[in-house]
């Protein structure tokens, strides 16, 4: 089935990333137009096509152990005169890259055959391989270059024969996944019903009283009730009001 070249890493997000790879191409990165802006984790490799169902599992397996983390890129740095990359540096959240890329490389997954060139250093690639005024001008320019997120997972790509580099899929860390809801509970478990509340009074039970807005006139079979004597300090009725 041939080869195809993958690579692994955490993607740098809206609106850092098209910022940082307009910078790039402004400063005469040609290639900056098919490499999304990123934190390598697997450098370009080499492999067999029909090992890429065993791989995609292998970091799905890599996400599943890890946790989101915050972090934060600040300022410029270079790898000059060993290679020629001017960066902008991981500031936090560099050592979590690190624990992502042993284990993406894991001696015993169908990654593990990758060895690196140089020791693994966590970094936002912003010129490569242009001449070295346009190094410098990369390195001044982006001095005070600042962005901060929170890494919710990272990606596999793939370079095509036109050198772009496009998304296959991404692999969400376990507590960034959705949860999924417990199930319905059987009956035996059930909480028992509530207890019947007392009967209320209505205006059956209680002789309806004079004056009240909204009391309907309800006949009470019996006697009809004797009024009280007036006594001392009693006020008189309504109606003896209206009279007096």
């Amino acid at each position: 089935m041939g080869t195809v070249t993958l690579g692994v890493s955490i993607a740098v997000p809206e609106p850092y990333g098209s910022l940082l790879q307009d910078c790039r191409t402004g400063f005469g990165d040609t290639a900056a137009h098919g490499i999304p802006t990123h934190v390598t984790l697997l450098p370009p490799t080499q492999v067999d096509a029909d090992a890429r169902p065993a791989i995609e599992e292998h970091l799905a397996s890599v996400a599943t152990s890890g946790r989101a983390f915050p972090m934060r890129l600040s300022g410029t740095d270079t790898f000059r005169p060993l290679s020629p990359v001017v960066f902008v540096q991981v500031v936090e959240g560099g050592s979590a890259c690190g624990w992502l890329q042993e284990r993406v490389r894991d001696a015993d997954g169908p990654l593990g055959a990758r060895e690196l060139t140089f020791p693994y250093h966590p970094h936002v690639t912003v010129a490569h391989g242009i001449d070295e005024e346009a190094m410098d001008r990369a390195y001044e320019e982006l001095a005070d270059f600042e962005a901060s997120w929170t890494v919710t997972g990272f990606a596999l790509y793939e370079q095509g024969e036109d050198g772009v580099w496009r998304l296959q899929r991404h692999f969400l860390f376990a507590d960034q996944r959705p949860r999924t809801p417990l199930p319905q509970q059987g009956h035996e478990h059930a909480p028992a019903a509530p207890a019947p509340l007392p009967p209320t009074v209505s205006s059956l039970d209680t002789p309806p009283v004079a004056g009240l807005t909204g009391s309907p006139a309800v006949e009470v079979p019996g006697p009809p009730l004797a009024a009280p004597p007036l006594g001392p300090g009693t006020p008189p009725a309504a109606g003896a009001l209206r009279r007096g």
